[in-house]
């Protein structure tokens, strides 16, 4: 069984990177577009994957998916303040 924990680790990084890539934003990805990390992750495999972990993921990945980025105190958001 522990001869297999390899495998199984490769595939879920490479899983994990493949999924982490696609739903990143376009402008958020450095290095490459979107497009060819995807095609890197999907052929090379593991070592893609972690070439896009280590050289094409954002710096700060709460920026890239959605989020509002960086999370600020109520004294210094201007939206909260207004509605004071």
């Amino acid at each position: 069984m522990l001869r297999y924990l390899p495998l199984l680790i490769a595939v879920a990084v490479t899983l994990y990177a493949l999924i982490d890539c696609a739903r990143t934003e376009q402008d958020s990805i450095r290095g490459l577009p979107k497009w060819g990390w995807l095609l890197i992750i999907i052929f090379i495999g593991t070592f893609g994957a972690v070439a896009y972990l280590i050289w094409g993921r954002p710096r700060n990945p709460g920026t890239g998916r959605g989020g509002k980025g960086k999370i600020i105190g109520p004294d210094d958001d201007p939206d909260f303040l207004r509605k004071l």
